[in-house]
């Protein structure tokens, strides 16, 4: 093997392994102790990066459309899908609701969409984390979801690259996996990146162990801490619930300002705090020395998934929004 090849496969090594952690972390959000990060491995060429996937299995695509080209493809087992679902907070489908239009285990379209949802955030630390190496920011497209049954097949749904890569991830002991389709361009680009990441960590390099221990063994250490500064800057939608109630449409859009609803939580209860959807903590409404709303923080943990509504979109004052969410 040349030293070309030797650096191109290095390059998508280490591409690989920066998009895998990006994405570990994320999910490690919505399952908390359940993720497993695998090895990546550079498939060889004319090889079909989606053979080893079981028929059934869902893919959530994602390509880059701004700054890189490229595309990525996050697929799981049914089972797999199902598990990461539920932990955020989408319960399976009642077997006895739809029984006649859907087979039996079928992933619903509530869970369908909460892959994507998951499979977006995924794939925009990734993103992050790769506009750090290449220092600029690379926009993705919007997810695609699909159910492969025919792996075969499926290279005519996604195209082709001159490279490509996978890696493995468990989920709460499921399989999954990410497939990345780089192209050649791509990866001159990001070995470049790579060499000089390497040069700039060898200059600041002066012998004293903190720099050792930033380097790393494997000499990625600088490209993890600016993963974790990349993932810093995602942002992510927060909202705080004081309660839930029920009621018809009619009614809601007759409410006038002012209205009173009656929650299901007595006015003392905690307060629950919502990240993207996952019931993150609890705490208290405090008014703060400007007279502003705020979140105070007493408790973060006992992070299971519960399914959460949507923030309101329109509110016409902090105390009908607390009404009504």
């Amino acid at each position: 093997m040349s030293g070309r090849d030797l650096a191109q496969r290095d390059a998508l090594v280490r591409l690989g392994a920066s998009t895998a952690e990006a994405i570990a972390q994320v999910l490690e959000m919505f399952a908390p102790g359940a993720i497993d990060r695998g090895d990546v491995s550079v498939l060889p060429e004319a090889t079909n990066p989606f053979a080893s996937l079981s028929r059934g299995a869902v893919a959530v695509s994602v390509s880059y459309v701004d700054g890189v080209t490229g595309a990525n493809i996050f697929a799981l087992t049914p089972a797999g899908a199902r598990k990461l679902a539920s932990a955020m907070g989408v319960p399976p489908p009642d077997p006895d609701e739809g029984a006649e239009s859907s087979e039996p285990g079928a992933l619903s379209e509530l869970e369908l969409s909460a892959i994507a949802e998951a499979a977006n955030q995924m794939m925009a630390a990734a993103a992050s984390a790769i506009g750090v190496v290449l220092g600029q920011e690379i926009e993705i497209s919007p997810p695609e979801t699909r159910v492969i049954d025919d792996p075969a097949a499926a290279p005519d749904l996604y195209g082709s690259s001159s490279h490509a890569t996978s890696t493995t991830f468990l989920i709460d002991g499921e399989s999954c996996r990410l497939i990345q389709l780089v192209p050649s361009a791509f990866v001159v680009r990001m070995a470049r990146a790579f060499d000089e990441l390497g040069a700039e960590q060898a200059g600041d390099d002066d012998g004293s162990p903190g720099a050792g221990e930033r380097a790393g063994e494997d000499g990625s250490g600088g490209t993890s801490m600016a993963l974790v500064e990349a993932l810093g800057e995602i942002k992510l939608r927060v909202w705080a619930e004081l309660g839930r109630t029920h009621l018809p449409l009619a009614r809601a859009l007759s409410l006038p300002l002012g209205s009173v609803v009656e929650l299901d939580h007595p006015a003392d209860s905690p307060v629950d705090l919502f990240v993207n959807g996952m019931r993150f903590a609890q705490g208290r409404l405090i008014i703060t020395d400007d007279g502003e709303w705020a979140f105070h923080c007493d408790a973060v943990g006992g992070r299971k998934p519960v399914q959460a509504p949507s923030p309101p979109i329109a509110t016409q004052s902090n105390t009908q929004q607390g009404a009504l969410t």
